[in-house]
């Protein structure tokens, strides 16, 4: 029976206590009178009433305010007590009874206040021993989860449902940029720990590899398979799988050992896109058939006015000059196309040599360093563009404008050189300057073609390989006014990556939350209502608003959520976006998130962002606290996006109610100071998401004291307390 029903009772047996006896003496009474005697009674009793009543009813209110403030003092503060005590035996150890109430209630809390104190010293030693037991096991796991966050290419591991349950920060980011409209623009992701693979990659392919790789297990090969599949936005992947095989146990044999055709748990996807590639590709065709076909007429044009010339030594001389005009034009207009197709096609006309993204004042001040110290030569920055990135084989790079100035060293003495350092479009032009006589085409000839040695250091390479190797071009060139010379490099500009964001760059440095192991023996099962609550895969999302009447016009301008996956708050998998209301934002509001106008204006609105964080909690039950608030906002554009969030929604503020019925507040401040949970940044609505999140994870085990383990034993509880009534 519940608190108050007991209270209820108790004033009930007070009323009867007090009037009971009376009653019962003046009927026994009654029945020994006489007829007159009982009218002379009667009479006596209908004076004597009104302030007979008035006394009784006085005597019952003492009685009863007595009985409330002893059943406030000792009950309910005994309920309460046992509350805080079940908090301070899981949730939170910290916390503490409150030394209130009576002497008697007081000195009960004090005793258990001195046992919980006791008993945290026990557990902590008890859990200093299981930490000392653990860390070793636990350096691994993230040794291997900081090796596969950093390494270059992207990595997914997956089991045999097609469940992620490792990836790295390359695939994250990868599978970002993969992102087309709006979910990119709303901070959606594809990729996630307990989210399908067949989201990004076509399930039948995937499916089919893995047929290949039981084949080649079941034949003793190699246990590989490739396939290149298209995303939706278009981009083409190289994928390669290789199966997650069992680990053999100490006394099995070893692994060689093993029936090669042993069940697998999951497999591991490295990644590539290779989209750019294949536009290279591309470019290289259309640049070559631009060569060949739009040189074949010139060709044809010089090759009939060469033959003329020849065939007609003694033509006459305006016909002569004719010809060599034709000839001229025609090798002018091949000169041109061949410049514009350097400038157009310049990237797809590299050869294969894997090239880098360099900046070119940090190659040029490595070659002044190694022309210092290998040849003692000086030299100098005559005009350079700080800013300007080039393709390009540093080393060999480096290697050649050392050898270009060791040759000239030898053979012209320089007193010293100089760099310059321009651009052309898609062209990059270094230069290698420096005073001296001039120099014949032979010599530049050989220079170029003989192998590179410079200060004892040799190189199979020559200067025209490493030029072909950049896919550019290298001149020599006078300078007459100056009287001076220079070598100048061709070399293709390279577009740099752009900086990531500083909040991807924190994220990035904190340790990996990649990876979850357990996931190993994920089922792939739809959301049952059934189903253990520790089973289930969660969004906890949370809203900030114009103001608090969605029903009367006000929208939402902050959608911020987190996932849960195997009893874990992903805070690397969240969704974060500020939202264009379209309305003035109340100023009254603004002190409370901290949005301002600037802040929303030119945001996604709300048609767009809705999509993407349905995207987001998709298959997933949904968490809020004070959930029918922000659950109110996004029935209301149902009708206008064509939405809805049809998955069970579970409120933290009615579970905390279930949990701790006596508590007098269910606030999230409170909640989260009675589980002890600290966090620092409020009503952002990240934040908050992640805050309800880990009360959420608080709440579990305390459910499942009461005996609630299933979403269905949660929603039916929640409907039953006093704050399911509220409506928005």
């Amino acid at each position: 029976m519940k608190a108050k029903y007991r209270f209820l009772a108790a004033v009930a047996v007070l009323g009867l206590l007090m009037t009971g006896p009376f009653l019962v003496s003046l009927l026994l009474v009654w029945l020994d009178m006489q007829a007159g005697e009982r009218e002379t009674l009667a009479r006596l009793l209908l004076s004597r009433l009104p302030t007979g009543t008035v006394m009784t009813l006085f005597g019952f209110a003492i009685g009863a305010i007595i009985l409330h403030k002893l059943f406030k003092q000792y009950v309910e503060g005994l309920l309460r007590m046992a509350e805080t005590l079940r908090l301070m035996l899981g949730a939170n150890r910290n916390f503490r009874v409150s030394l209130d109430g009576p002497p008697e209630v007081r000195q009960l809390a004090a005793a258990a206040n001195d046992l919980a104190t006791q008993r945290d010293a026990l557990m902590d030693d008890v859990e200093a021993q299981i930490a000392r037991a653990k860390a070793s096991v636990e350096e691994e796991k993230n040794r291997l989860a900081a090796l596969m966050s950093e390494l270059a290419q992207a990595v997914v591991v997956c089991n045999l449902d097609g469940r992620i349950l490792l990836y790295n920060n390359r695939a994250r980011l990868q599978f970002k940029a993969l992102t087309q409209g709006p979910t990119s623009a709303a901070g959606g992701a594809l990729i996630g720990l307990g989210r399908s693979i067949h989201s990004i990659l076509e399930k039948g392919q995937v499916e089919h590899a893995l047929e290949v790789i039981r084949q080649r297990l079941a034949a003793g090969k190699t246990a590989l398979a490739n396939f290149v599949t298209t995303t939706r936005g278009g981009q083409l992947l190289r994928v390669q799988m290789v199966p997650v095989l069992p680990v053999p146990t100490p006394g099995s044999g070893d692994a060689d050992e093993a029936a090669p055709s042993a069940a697998f748990s999951g497999y591991v996807l490295t990644v590539e896109n290779i989209t750019h590639n294949i536009e290279q590709e591309g470019r290289r065709d259309q640049a070559l058939l631009a060569l060949t076909e739009g040189s074949r007429a010139a060709l044809g044009n010089i090759r009939a006015a060469v033959g003329n010339l020849i065939d007609y030594p003694d033509m006459e001389t305006e016909l002569r000059e004719r010809f060599v005009k034709v000839v001229a034009d025609e090798a002018d207009k091949m000169s041109r196309s061949l410049d514009q197709t350097m400038a157009d096609f310049s990237d797809s006309l590299k050869t294969r040599w894997p090239l880098e993204d360099a900046l070119a004042i940090d190659l040029i001040a490595a070659a002044q360093r190694r022309i210092g110290d290998k040849l003692n030569l000086p030299s100098k920055i005559e005009e350079q563009d700080d800013a300007l990135w080039i393709k390009t084989d540093s080393f060999s790079l480096v290697l050649a404008l050392t050898y270009l100035a060791g040759k000239l060293q030898d053979h012209y003495a320089p007193r010293e050189l100089r760099f310059r350092l321009t651009s052309a479009g898609r062209l990059a032009y270094l230069d290698l300057i420096w005073a001296g006589p001039a120099m014949s085409s032979e010599t530049f000839y050989t220079w170029e073609m003989d192998a590179m040695s410079v200060g004892g250091e040799s190189s199979p390479l020559s200067l025209r390989d490493v030029i072909d190797r950049h896919g550019g071009e290298i001149w020599y060139q006078r300078e007459k006014a100056a009287h001076r010379a220079f070598f100048r490099f061709v070399l293709p500009v390279a577009t740099p990556e752009a900086e990531a964001d500083p909040e991807e760059q924190q994220r990035s440095a904190e340790r990996p939350e990649y990876y979850d192991f357990d996931l190993f023996n994920f089922a792939d099962k739809s959301i049952d209502l059934d189903r253990k609550l520790a089973e289930l895969t969660y969004t906890v999302f949370d809203t900030e608003t114009t103001g608090l009447e969605p029903s009367n016009g006000d929208e939402i301008i902050q959608i911020g959520a987190a996932r849960i996956v195997n009893n874990r708050l992903l805070h690397q998998e969240t969704f974060d976006q500020i939202v264009d209301p379209g309305i003035p934002l109340k100023p009254e509001s603004i002190p409370i998130h901290g949005i301002t106008e600037d802040m929303v204006r030119g945001k996604p609105n709300i048609d767009i962002v809705l999509p993407a964080f349905h995207a987001f909690c998709e298959d997933t039950v949904l968490i809020a606290h004070n959930a029918a608030f922000d659950m109110r906002f996004l029935q209301l554009k149902e009708e206008r996006t064509g939405l809805a969030f049809t998955q069970p929604v579970l409120d933290t503020l009615l579970l905390s109610a279930v949990v701790h019925p006596n508590q007098e507040s269910h606030k999230l401040e409170a909640i989260l100071e009675r589980l002890g949970i600290n966090i620092d940044i409020r009503h952002n609505a990240l934040e908050d998401a992640l805050a309800t999140g880990e009360v959420f994870l608080k709440l579990l085990p305390l459910l499942e004291e009461k005996g609630i383990t299933t979403v269905r034993q949660a929603l039916e509880a929640s409907e039953k307390t006093w704050f399911a009534r509220v409506k928005y």
